[in-house]
């Protein structure tokens, strides 16, 4: 594991006093899962670059008390027999150099320069060089994390095999950052950012993850038009950890918005964007008659919201049964109340429950369903979740039919108050063409043994195409 910084301003090597890490020597330090050092290839007065190199020992870590994972969820060395001895965290940035940068630099985070007190609060020419960086969201998310931090961003793709071109490329990035920063900035923002960018940690996330990530986040993640992304990432999708952390961003941040009223405020205006062609009616109504056709009995709403499609389906008596799925505790409690499920009589509601869960992570009460449908819902997961949800959804679950609508990019223009390139809700991580998301549901049928049909919903345009897209998976 290898991460350079680099110092350009006169006399470069002053970098050596904010790291607290003398340029003439090499700096060990012994770490729980294996060493570090500090060396400098290079040290002159127009351009120092301070090394740390990291060597994981997976044995020794396979062998400390717990296990080498204890308390990861899931993860990209844990999903194959020999991946505690046979992985990729020696070689990519993760939380393991996240551990190191806090051990090694540890003072330097501080922001203090006990030798050149002067130094600490300065702004300097900085480059970071990242050989081997895993990012689940592609150069798309290194760009919107680091992007509004003041940095420059060249990220490039390292192929899955050089011999191989016809393989692509995988999700470790070769990422180049340069800004005018403080140190100190620098390292706190590479210590919570890499293991967001990885989407994994390497031990046990608990109540001392918030703290940690508010002293070392807190003044500049409760500005961060990602906040919510490196908060739920960072806390490994804890629901609770996550909702503690942001009620605290936000209270320490007067200008910040609850993110929940955020989220309604955008479903309001992206509803106000499609009123015109009362385009929600019609794409509840033919996900409906979708699912009848295909004769489902039992379905479950995947991404329910306020359950605007549970209560229409109650109303058919075809439905024996529905279910609201959705990671928002609030949009399922406002979905209780608009559905009146305490006034409700006890053979209707029989017929319906609402469960909180996440679509990108196995849920045994998805099973056995007949259907699901996925409204307006892909959209919103970062891309580099997008294969979690397909294993979920496609993989696990396994209903017969499966219908998925999501917006058409190519008619955005033709809808009032979108300007040119604008997503229709700002909480959209992507909005797809016709052909883009024809290639995703012919992927995901061939890989998990479904054929599928697509349609438009809406009026159609003849160059455009219709304003929402929709899929329907059979099995």
């Amino acid at each position: 594991m290898l991460l350079t910084i680099s110092s350009t301003v006169a006399p470069a090597t002053d970098l050596g006093f904010l790291l607290h890490k003398n340029p003439a020597r090499v700096h060990e330090r012994e770490l729980p899962f294996g060493m570090a050092w500090v060396v400098y290839p290079e040290a002159t007065e127009q351009r120092c670059t301070a090394a740390l190199i990291v060597e994981i020992d997976p044995i020794a870590l396979l062998r400390r008390k717990g296990g080498g994972r204890a308390g990861s969820s899931s993860g990209p060395s844990s999903r194959f027999a020999l991946s505690h001895y046979v992985n990729d965290r020696p070689y990519a940035a993760s939380s393991f150099l996240s551990v190191a940068l806090n051990k090694v630099f540890g003072t330097a985070m501080t922001g203090r320069s006990k030798d050149r007190p002067e130094l600490a609060a300065r702004l300097l020419d900085l480059e970071v060089h990242l050989p081997v960086l895993p990012a689940r969201g592609g150069e798309r998310l290194v760009r919107s994390l680091f992007e509004p931090l003041g940095y420059d961003v060249e990220a490039v793709a390292i192929p899955l095999d050089r011999s191989v071109p016809a393989w692509g490329a995988s999700h470790y990035l070769d990422v180049r950052l340069a800004g005018r920063l403080v140190v100190k900035d620098l390292l706190e923002h590479l210590f919570v950012l890499l293991p967001v960018l990885d989407d994994d940690k390497h031990y046990w996330v608990g109540d001392d993850e918030v703290d940690k990530l508010l002293r070392r986040g807190g003044p500049w993640l409760a500005a961060h038009p990602e906040r919510d992304l490196i908060t739920r990432r960072y806390l490994r999708y804890d629901r609770r950890l996550s909702t503690d952390a942001l009620v605290r961003l936000i209270a320490a941040d007067d200008t910040a918005v609850d993110p929940d009223q955020a989220a309604e405020a955008h479903d309001h205006e992206e509803a106000t964007v499609e009123q015109p062609v009362r385009l929600n009616d019609q794409r509840l109504a033919t996900v409906i008659a979708a699912l009848g056709r295909a004769g489902a009995r039992r379905i479950v709403d995947l991404g329910c919201g306020q359950g605007s499609l549970v209560g229409q389906l109650l109303k058919e008596p075809w439905v024996d049964r529905v279910i609201g799925f959705d990671v928002s505790w609030r949009a399922l409690e406002q979905a209780a109340r608009r559905l009146q499920l305490a006034e409700m009589a006890p053979r209707q509601r029989d017929r319906i429950d609402l469960w909180q869960g996440s679509l990108t992570y196995r849920d045994q009460r998805l099973r056995h369903f007949d259907a699901a449908a996925v409204v307006e819902v892909i959209e919103h997961l970062d891309p580099g979740r997008l294969a979690a949800f397909e294993s979920v959804v496609f993989g696990h679950a396994r209903p017969a039919t499966v219908v998925v609508t999501t917006p058409n990019v190519e008619y955005n223009s033709l809808l009032e108050g979108l300007g040119q390139g604008c997503l229709r809700h700002r909480d959209h991580r992507f909005e797809w063409t016709r052909e883009e998301f024809g290639r995703w549901c012919d992927a995901v049928a061939e890989a998990h043994g479904y054929r599928v049909e697509r349609s438009g919903i809406g009026p159609t345009d003849e160059a455009r195409g219709a304003p929402t897209q929709m899929a329907v998976f059979q099995r």
